[in-house]
């Protein structure tokens, strides 16, 4: 009887322990997806305007620089950075003993041609009065002209190049070609320069510009004030003196580098005393008033295909979707939405990077609170 009891339960045993073994074996299931918590602002009809600051500095209108006109190696630097010099100041100097040597054959190449001149016009007069005497052909004393006139040309051309070597071994000495201020040392004494190697940067004196960069988006609201006097205000750092200043240029093109384009505005009624060259200037323009748009935190924004984008509350859902949006430049800590949101939408301001297309998420009621304080402020 036990033996047969035990044969019934040898099956039922198997069966347990397989199943176990599978239940085992098989993956858990995965854990539902934890609701995130985020931080929301809701979308206000809002204007955009008021000022706009820029990191400037002082420079002067016109800046050179100054080069030897030949080759060399500099021997000496007379000028340092921030020194006044005026014009006809000796700067710099090259090496002169190999223009020197040059000079020198020149001057021996005029010697000799000088004596081969002379030679030649004796030897013409000679043969003129065996030509009158009938002793010699009008021929050979065609033959005594034409040598006469290589000498004296080659004699001029000797004198040609003599003075060319002179005025190249007066090129060794480096002088201001107006008074200025240098601002900039490009070269040290014991270089090897080529001719036209920028030495010194010199401001000249005269007019003063504050100079300072725009970003792409800015550059059609500054057309409008080129010209115009007083259209930049400029506090000078360190001073709360305002001065202001006229847009006489904008770049034609973007710098390579920065992707930004440089704004000049003119300073003239300013003294020098008051805009000394690279002082730090914060310059201000007043932008136009643009309505109806939306301004949002920062760290709103994402970026989405190339362009921006924000996560869009679905409240009936309660998940996040991306929508792509137009900015029109910063205000503040705030970007400027021209286009892609309504009023009454709520956006997601934190955290926008760590979450993906169709998250459930929750608002944080107290963040929400305290982040659509500063819309409603925008607004008013």
């Amino acid at each position: 009887m036990n033996r047969m009891l035990r044969r019934s339960l040898l099956p039922a045993a198997g069966a347990i322990a397989l199943a176990a073994l599978l239940s085992a074996c098989s993956k858990p299931a995965p854990a539902p997806e934890a609701v995130r918590s985020v931080r929301i602002l809701t979308v206000a009809p809002a204007s955009a305007g008021g000022t706009q600051d820029y990191a400037a500095e002082i420079r002067a209108r016109t800046e050179v620089r100054l080069a030897f006109r030949v080759g060399g190696k500099m021997a000496s630097r007379n000028a340092e950075v921030g020194q006044r010099v005026k014009a006809g100041d000796v700067l710099a100097r090259l090496d002169p003993q190999d223009l020197q040597l040059s000079r020198q054959a020149a001057a021996a190449a005029v010697r000799a041609a000088q004596v081969s001149h002379e030679l030649n016009l004796a030897d013409y007069k000679r043969f003129k009065d065996l030509r009158d005497q009938g002793f010699i052909s009008s021929a050979e004393l065609d033959r005594r002209e034409a040598a006469l006139k290589g000498a004296a040309a080659t004699l001029e051309q000797a004198r040609a190049q003599a003075s060319v070597q002179g005025n190249q071994a007066a090129y060794t000495t480096l002088v201001a070609t107006a008074p200025g201020i240098v601002v900039a040392v490009e070269a040290e004494p014991g270089a090897v320069l080529a001719a036209g190697t920028p030495v010194l940067r010199l401001a000249l004196d005269g007019p003063r510009d504050v100079v300072f960069a725009v970003p792409e988006d800015a550059l059609a609201g500054l057309r409008a004030w080129v010209g115009k006097p007083g259209a930049v205000s400029v506090r000078l750092w360190g001073s709360d003196e305002r001065l202001t200043a006229t847009v006489r240029e904008l770049a034609a093109a973007a710098d390579p580098v920065t992707r930004t384009f440089q704004v000049k505005a003119d300073l003239q009624a300013a003294s020098p005393v008051q805009v000394q060259l690279g002082r730090t200037a914060t310059a201000s323009i007043e932008l136009p008033p643009v309505a109806g748009v939306a301004l949002l935190p920062l760290t709103a924004i994402k970026e989405h295909q190339g362009g921006s984008a924000v996560w869009v509350l679905d409240a009936a859902k309660q998940v996040v979707r991306t929508r792509p949006v137009r900015l029109g430049g910063a205000q503040g800590n705030q970007v400027i939405v021209l286009a892609g949101l309504q009023p009454g939408e709520q956006v997601v301001t934190a955290g926008v990077h760590v979450l993906t297309e169709g998250q459930a998420v929750k608002p944080a009621a107290a963040a929400s609170a305290a982040a659509s304080a500063p819309a409603a402020a925008a607004s008013r």
